[in-house]
């Protein structure tokens, strides 16, 4: 009796599972993506509003949970389209050899491989509460290498490279201006003045520096920009270092069906109809044509001087773990 029990229990789980990704008798797309609200936001009102409602599934994964999954598995992931890091994206098709080139043009202002073009970029600064910056007696920074100063002890916050990409961000700018050696020593003293306030997300700063726990953060560059101009005592800094930034992709994988065909046109509608909405949260303009404002333009843009891969993300956590 318990063993028929168990696989009538298997046999619904099953038939679930394959009612899951299928609308109307018609297989639908998977979508993978590790955007937040907002992104998954704008994905799904584009394919809504291109008739694609009902035929498509979308889930939201962690970047480390997506990343690991799309290395493990490769072609065989379930997923029909992904929208994720754009290192993950290049680092798993080097070794799978897993997504299929995109079947149609984009106007990208940079080139990108033939099997993915970006959809959003997020880019680092550092911000400070200007009311506490006054009450503490502090100037204002100029560089990450302010932040290590006595007077910022216990007054600054930034993310954690292992949980969050916007923390990666922070050490490219780090060892792209003070080399390894030097800079393990001022990422040394910038953690001894973070102490508790190393965050798990890349929002985390922003969030303790508006709410005054701390004075100073690093991290998403446009979340500053954005509280300013909600009125919050917030100011953002362009860091000498640079402004460093990384993007996010959408990429079809390689399966040879129906829903390969379909995920290639929804990449596409994707990408020509929600940039409009994405500027508006994301605001870094990525195909001709688009615009933002003066606030929304770093002072210090730069590029890591290697290719950004998760080999290269290894290394830099290993760097950043030598410094604890």
């Amino acid at each position: 009796m318990k063993k028929r029990l168990i696989m009538l229990i298997l046999s619904i789980v099953f038939v679930l599972s394959a009612c899951s990704n299928s609308a109307n008798g018609k297989e639908q797309v998977v979508i993978y993506t590790n955007g937040d609200e907002e992104a998954v936001t704008a994905v799904g009102n584009a394919l809504d509003s291109a008739g694609y409602e009902g035929q498509y599934v979308l889930q939201t994964l962690g970047t480390s949970e997506l990343g690991g999954k799309l290395l493990a598995e490769g072609g065989q992931i379930e997923a029909d389209l992904v929208t994720m890091s754009s290192y993950f994206i290049e680092s798993a098709q080097h070794q799978h050899d897993m997504f299929k080139d995109l079947s149609f043009e984009t106007t990208a202002l940079e080139e990108y491989p033939s099997y993915y073009t970006p959809i959003l970029s997020i880019t680092g600064s550092i911000f400070v509460n200007t009311e506490m910056l006054k009450e503490k007696g502090l100037e204002m920074p100029e560089s990450i290498k302010d932040l290590v100063k006595p007077e910022y002890s216990g007054l600054v916050s930034i993310p954690n490279i292992f949980d969050s990409s916007t923390g990666w961000l922070l050490i490219q700018a780090i060892i792209s201006e003070y080399g390894e050696e030097e800079g393990k020593g001022i990422l040394q003293d910038l953690l001894q003045n973070v102490g508790p306030h190393l965050e798990s997300s890349g929002s985390g700063p922003i969030k303790k520096v508006k709410a005054g726990e701390v004075v100073a953060g690093f991290g998403l560059r446009h979340q500053a920009v954005q509280a300013k101009e909600a009125g919050a005592p917030i100011d953002y800094v362009d860091p000498i270092e640079g402004n460093f930034s990384l993007t996010e992709s959408i990429a079809v994988v390689d399966k040879d069906s129906t829903t390969t065909e379909l995920a290639m046109e929804m990449a596409e509608v994707i990408i020509q109809d929600a940039r409009e909405e994405l500027l508006t949260y994301y605001p870094v303009a990525l195909y001709e044509g688009e615009v933002v404002t003066a606030e929304n333009k770093p002072a210090h843009p730069k590029k890591f001087n290697q290719s950004l891969t998760v080999e290269l993300l290894e290394e830099h956590q290993k760097f950043f773990n030598a410094a604890k």
